[in-house]
């Protein structure tokens, strides 16, 4: 018997389980393989993540100096970070994840590895727990509070009564792979380039090794096939010189689904459940990156779940208050806003975007609007659009 079962050991279940065992509460943290490295570019761009892991501050993660955008038709935008206290980094998810999960159970969280959450056990009409699957059978663990924090695949989601299957409109299906050789890349430059399908990107790991892959988004996950849309943007970056080996040494790849058409805000919580990270839909529309999004959420759920020991109140009212969160209700409303900004950035085939970086050339401040828009989350100003539109 726990107090809190979490569904999930990413940064969201980590995070969460941390939080209330620190409080003194029994927490299951409940894993399906610590050796499996989520699919993910890896990028963590916010100085914001050492306020809730000052640990991380000790390990040495790879450091990212600047930017590089492109466009379809090669139109470029770059960026270099100037003066920050923190600079972004590039992490390899199997060791990052595996950092936070060793911190959550320093905090006194008990990680059950190899299960695989398949259902929710109930009785009397209340979910009172979760079963997993093992290699040596079926197991029941029984909580108060079921975190469900194992990514938009979640069998637990669906089963929970508060969202549905993802339709593959509402999807960005990816493809990723870290690779390791010599190349022509800046190694503390992160390289974005947007297609008419999505977008394909470069995140340096080290000297030698980097995170590549492609995504394609919504209607055009039914329009492109992102593996051949992978092969060809590596060709074409050999063409062009950047990578310059005909052949690299492969230490991982996988292909991924992932949220993109925003958070269910309707849909977080209920009776004795709450939906963080992936699962609720908390990953970046246009940049499509998680990792803070993840934690922040695992946080405030954190917090919720104690209160809701603390009151022993386990409601959907009760635990609406992870949505109600002012935190919570910022990324909802910058998600949002963000969606918006894709549909517009992928029609007729990405010509708004190859407008859009043909005007960041010509302006400065304009570009400076396109750095804060695609990598810092932030809102544009009111004009943003319309001046992409009256753009040549």
């Amino acid at each position: 018997m726990y107090d809190v079962i979490v569904s999930g050991a990413g940064p969201s279940g980590s995070r969460c389980a941390e939080v209330v065992a620190k409080a003194g509460y029994k927490v299951a943290l409940i894993e399906k393989d610590i050796h499996y490295r989520k699919p993910c570019g890896g990028g963590v761009p916010r100085a914001s993540i050492y306020k809730y892991y000052p640990q991380l501050k000790k390990v040495d993660l790879h450091e990212i100096h600047g930017i590089s955008l492109c466009s379809a038709d090669y139109h470029k935008v770059e960026y270099i970070y100037q003066n920050l206290a923190v600079y972004p980094k590039t992490v390899d998810r199997l060791e990052f994840d595996n950092i936070l999960r060793e911190i959550a159970v320093e905090a006194g969280a008990e990680i059950f590895d190899k299960n695989t959450s398949i259902d929710f056990i109930t009785e009397k009409g209340r979910k009172v727990g979760i079963q997993t699957k093992t290699a040596s059978g079926l197991k029941n663990y029984h909580g108060e509070i079921v975190i469900i924090a194992d990514g938009m695949s979640s069998k637990l989601a669906p089963r929970s009564g508060l969202r549905g299957k993802w339709k593959i409109e509402q999807l960005g299906l990816g493809r990723a792979a870290i690779l390791e050789g010599k190349s022509n890349l800046d190694p503390q430059m992160t390289y974005f380039y947007f297609k008419p399908y999505g977008y394909s990107w470069i995140f340096p790991l080290s000297e030698k090794r980097f995170n590549i892959g492609s995504i394609t988004y919504f209607e055009n996950n039914l329009k492109y096939n992102v593996n051949t849309a992978f092969k060809e943007f590596l060709v074409d970056l050999q063409e062009k010189g950047l990578l310059t080996e005909t052949s690299y040494r492969e230490i991982w790849s996988a292909n991924f689904p992932e949220p993109a058409s925003g958070v269910l805000e309707k849909n977080l919580s209920g009776d004795n459940i709450i939906l963080v990270g992936d699962a609720g839909g908390f990953v970046a529309p246009i940049s499509g990156e998680g990792i803070h999004a993840a934690i922040v959420t695992g946080n405030i759920a954190g917090e919720t779940c104690i209160e809701a020991l603390e009151k022993e109140d386990y409601s959907a009212k009760m635990l609406k208050k992870f949505t109600k969160h002012p935190t919570i209700k910022k990324i909802i409303r910058t998600f949002k806003f963000q969606r918006g900004f894709v549909n517009f950035f992928y029609e007729k085939e990405g010509e708004n975007l190859n407008k859009l970086f043909r005007l960041a050339e010509k302006d400065e401040n304009f570009k400076q609007d396109v750095i804060n828009t695609f990598i810092m989350g932030m809102t544009p100003p009111k004009d943003f659009l319309l001046r992409i539109k009256n753009s040549n």
